[in-house]
């Protein structure tokens, strides 16, 4: 028989197809994932994978573990699932994870009446803009901006992010609109829906910046960077900015509230769904409605 947790280390090898790679997911060293793949196999007896300069690639038996081990990992993950649906909101932990935006300035500004009200339940927040799986138990709940496919997913619009062009009071005063210059994201998030957004109001005007985070434009456009384009809900609230008119045509994000269906019966994590779901109809701005 094998060690598990080498077929584990095994198997994040195989997803990502590198060894430091898989060594970020498993929040362990490079060694140790070597190690472990190296100690499988030994005890199966077979080579599973070929070491490349900057990469591994599986050998033929390395494919056909692979498949095995993915069943044997949906499975394990099955089991919790059961397991975590079967306990009472008493002393829960529910992980929630959610676009930073939606973390740094709604959820966190929440936490404690959460917790005022619901005293057995330790909910633990995550700020990550790329998408975790609830099927491997990386979260149990989930807000994203973007529809989820998972069929294994139980999903529920829940608001809408609608977006607007800010710039501070000095900026405006000062310029006439054709000599706007606009904050947009970096080329890592050139395909954004806001970026696409926000660049074809801008056309041929400047780009004043680039920046990586919704909090960064709030930031810059306040100091007078330029012109930003952001969630109603955040800059509606930043007194120093306000809201300018445009030619283009409205924008918005649907809000998307995500749970696995193994655990939509489960009392803690249907606490915090009811939670999450109240806390974003009551934000103007964020509201279906609205």
């Amino acid at each position: 028989m094998f060690d598990w947790e080498n077929l584990r280390h095994f198997l994040a090898v195989a997803r990502d197809g590198t060894l430091s790679g898989a060594a970020r997911a498993l929040h362990v060293d490079h060694a140790t994932v070597s190690r472990r793949v190296a100690a499988l196999e030994v005890e199966l007896q077979v080579a599973l994978v070929e070491r490349l300069p900057r990469s591994i690639r599986l050998t033929a038996m390395g494919v056909q573990i692979y498949e095995h081990a993915k069943a044997m990992d949906t499975s394990a993950f099955a089991v919790a699932r059961a397991s975590r649906a079967s306990q009472e909101a008493i002393n829960a932990r529910v992980t929630l994870s959610a676009p930073p935006v939606l973390v740094a300035h709604l959820l966190a500004e929440r936490v404690a009446d959460f917790r005022a009200e619901q005293p057995g339940i330790q909910l633990s927040v995550s700020a990550q803009a790329q998408q975790v799986s609830l099927a491997r138990r990386e979260a149990d709940v989930a807000l994203r901006l973007v529809r989820p496919k998972e069929a294994s997913s139980v999903v529920r619009r829940i608001g809408r992010m609608s977006f607007a062009l800010y710039a501070s009071h000095d900026y405006v005063a000062t310029r006439r609109p054709e000599e706007w210059a606009f904050i947009a994201y970096d080329t890592q998030f050139a395909d954004m829906p806001q970026q696409k957004w926000l660049l074809q109001i801008a056309g041929s005007r400047a780009v004043s910046c680039e920046l990586s985070d919704i909090s960064s434009h709030r930031a810059a456009a306040l100091a007078g960077a330029g012109v930003a384009g952001l969630p109603r809900f955040l800059g509606d609230a930043a007194p120093g900015l306000i809201q300018l008119a445009h030619d283009g045509a409205p924008f918005s994000r649907d809000i998307w509230l995500v749970v696995h269906r193994d655990l939509r019966r489960s009392p803690s994590v249907r606490t915090v769904m009811d939670f999450v779901a109240t806390v974003v109809a009551d934000r103007p701005g964020l509201a279906l409605n609205a």
